[in-house]
């Protein structure tokens, strides 16, 4: 579990920061991070979490964002909720490096899948846009399910595929999490104070 000032990156997605509130202080109910975003960085896709509501406040840069179809950019102190079963994505889509507050409820298994796929990002093991290969990602999305669905390609089609691949990927060895992922430390920072007239919800 995380707990404040942890650090973290994804060197292949742009996406680098530490933790402000972390599961170990809320016993997986809520995570709270600091995130910054590269120029073009983006997180993994459209997307929707079927049992986690996720907000994100931006703090400088501007952030698109696409929710259940609809787009738009959001600058400093402006939020988006993006609610449990509906389709979402965001992106950096300024010049300059952005940051962004972003919580995460309930948080535990969330926190679980983006070590994973940080991690193998770190190690190399992802393309451009940070997903592993169909082999590991096949097992990786049958174990989280519950957690987060890509859009593309359609969810229905996904699972029969995913159906086919995950039971070879798991005879190849292929894992949803690796205990060397969660025991790798990036280090601690010391926690920044929010600019003026910026507030989060710390409520699990």
């Amino acid at each position: 579990m995380s707990k404040a000032g942890d650090r973290y990156e994804n060197p292949v997605t742009g996406e680098y920061g530490y933790t402000r509130i972390g599961t170990e202080e809320t016993g997986g109910k809520l995570l709270v991070s600091d995130l910054r975003v590269r120029p073009g960085g983006a997180v993994l896709g459209a997307h929707l979490h079927p049992t986690i509501d996720e907000r994100f406040t931006v703090v400088s840069g501007k952030i698109g964002y696409m929710l259940d179809g609809q787009t738009g950019v959001l600058t400093a102190g402006q939020s988006a909720d993006l609610p449990k079963g509906v389709p979402h994505d965001w992106w950096n889509a300024g010049d300059e490096e952005a940051r962004v507050i972003v919580e995460i409820r309930p948080a535990a298994r969330f926190e679980e899948m983006v070590i994973t796929l940080f991690g193998l990002a770190a190690e190399g093991k992802t393309n451009k846009k940070g997903v592993p290969n169909p082999l590991q990602l096949a097992v990786i999305s049958q174990e989280f399910t519950d957690t987060v669905q890509f859009m593309s390609p359609p969810p229905a089609v996904q699972k029969v595929i995913f159906a086919v691949l995950a039971p070879l990927g798991r005879a190849l060895g292929y894992k949803a999490s690796y205990p060397r992922h969660r025991e790798h430390s990036l280090g601690t920072v010391e926690i920044e104070p929010l600019p003026e007239g910026l507030t989060i919800n710390t409520v699990p």
